[in-house]
């Protein structure tokens, strides 16, 4: 009997979808035809590949505003901010495809009287791609264009919150005539997606997700001599310098916190301000918070929806609490936020003070509508408490010297500094993380190095 599995949607608790879980014979067919495929993928031209892959990614945009809909309905993200999410597909797509030939050229030493020599950039072969729900779309992306590109072919399992996004990839592929077993989904359990995992014929795992599912990836490869590319939790820093545009900062941090309930691997989860604007900055940050609207998100006039799941929530609740039953003050009084609902996913945002390290919300990672801000003396002040953290996606630093900005950010241990900005992932630039934030990297030239192996040509021309 086939297995099925239900998406409940953060928005009113009702099932919106119910989809078939792929079983051991579907599972054993995609990786034989993915399998079948590699070969014939590996020697079509690149620009060949570019191309059908363009047109994938146009099969995918002529339905934004259904996607978009549909992802509200999945895990919860506003309907006035959902359509943002296939703004950064396009524009992730279309710069990995637009660097290709660039990213995937032969690399060549100096001339040398008698040899030719270089070294060739190969496919790796079968890359199985696991993308989570918070941004189903631009984590996925990340991975499945350049690994289309680079001549791999790829399998994609999404999480089961947001399946329909794997299933708009699929239509995507086929209306963009890739060939079979080129790129397939499938919708699998954590047990079944382990044993693909460990199966010979995968070469490579893309995971976006916990630092717990990243573990279960490296047990899952066991004793295989294959990567993956892991990109699991964060507990990014900001750090307010004394010469920062204050309302500037106020504006765009409380973006970062808050947008999409917090549930943004690179959102903002602590804040060290300078003392000279400590003051300031928080009754800023709390009268801007205010204004926020939390609500069905199918509403346009609302900014802030459910988490995505009723338990998320409460872990965040709990942070909360025991950080306050530690001395921390909560600054935003839920009874402003009539849609805070305990034992539901509403969550009203939460601006703490007179936090500590020794309180989990600021050492743990929260995924969630909290923020908790701390005064600082000094630059080294803020970058001792900004590395005292387990994670290291990115950190932001608000300052009006750009010398001062590149000297912090060169003490930090961070996969990416952030100047006057923060939560956005520019495709330019390598996207990566060290301690247990994960490993490898996506996007720019970069993203292409971990999907290709490389092979040394040396030849002789005279003898």
């Amino acid at each position: 009997m086939t297995k099925t599995f239900a998406v409940t949607s953060p928005v009113d608790g009702r099932v919106y979808r119910t989809l078939a879980l792929a079983g051991p014979e579907r599972i054993e067919a995609a990786l034989a035809a993915a399998h079948a495929a590699k070969a014939a993928w590996r020697a079509t031209p690149l620009a060949a590949r570019v191309a059908a892959l363009a047109k994938m990614v146009d099969a995918m945009l002529v339905h934004r505003d259904a996607i978009a809909e549909e992802l509200t309905w999945q895990m919860g993200r506003p309907i006035a901010q959902t359509p943002g999410e296939m703004r950064g597909f396009e524009e992730r797509a279309r710069h990995m495809l637009a660097i290709a030939g660039e990213a995937l050229a032969p690399v060549t030493p100096a001339a040398k009287d008698g040899f030719e020599r270089f070294v060739a950039r190969e496919p790796l072969g079968l890359v199985f791609v696991v993308a989570p729900w918070n941004y189903p779309f631009l984590t996925s992306v990340n991975a499945v264009i350049p690994a289309l590109a680079a001549g791999n072919v790829v399998l994609l399992k999404h999480s089961h919150q947001t399946p329909l996004v794997a299933e708009r990839y699929a239509e995507a592929a086929k209306a963009a005539g890739l060939p079979a077993g080129v790129f397939q989904i499938l919708h699998t359990d954590h047990a079944d997606s382990a044993k693909i995992v460990g199966d010979s014929r995968v070469d490579h795992v893309c995971f976006t997700g916990s630092v717990e599912g990243g573990k279960a990836i490296q047990r899952a490869i066991g004793e295989r001599f294959i990567g993956a590319g892991l990109e699991l939790g964060g507990k990014d820093p900001a750090y307010v310098r004394a010469d920062a545009d204050l309302a500037h900062a106020v504006e765009n941090l409380v973006d970062g916190a808050f947008f999409n309930s917090g549930q943004s691997c690179c959102g903002i989860e602590r804040i060290y301000v300078h003392e000279s604007l400590y003051a300031k900055f928080v009754d800023g940050f709390v009268a801007l918070t205010k204004t926020y609207k939390l609500g069905n998100p199918t509403d346009k006039a609302v900014n802030l929806g459910p988490m995505v799941r009723a338990s998320a929530a409460e872990f965040v609740r709990g942070q909360i609490a025991e950080a306050v039953g530690q001395g921390a003050k909560s600054l935003v009084d839920p009874k402003h936020f009539p849609a805070d609902a305990p034992g539901t996913p509403y969550l009203a945002p939460h601006v703490l003070v007179d936090v500590t390290h020794a309180m989990r919300v600021m050492t743990e990672e929260s995924f969630g509508p909290v923020i908790g801000i701390m005064k600082v003396k000094s630059d080294d002040e803020a970058v001792a408490l900004m590395n005292d953290s387990a994670y290291g996606l990115t950190a932001a630093i608000w300052t009006a010297d750009v010398a001062a900005a590149k000297r912090i950010g060169a003490t930090l241990a961070t996969g990416t500094v952030f100047m006057n900005r923060c939560d956005y992932l520019d495709p330019a630039l390598a996207w990566t993380g060290v301690k247990n934030t994960g490993r490898g990297a996506t996007l720019s030239t970069l993203g292409y190095e971990h999907l290709t192996r490389p092979k040394s040509f040396h030849l002789r021309t005279k003898i």
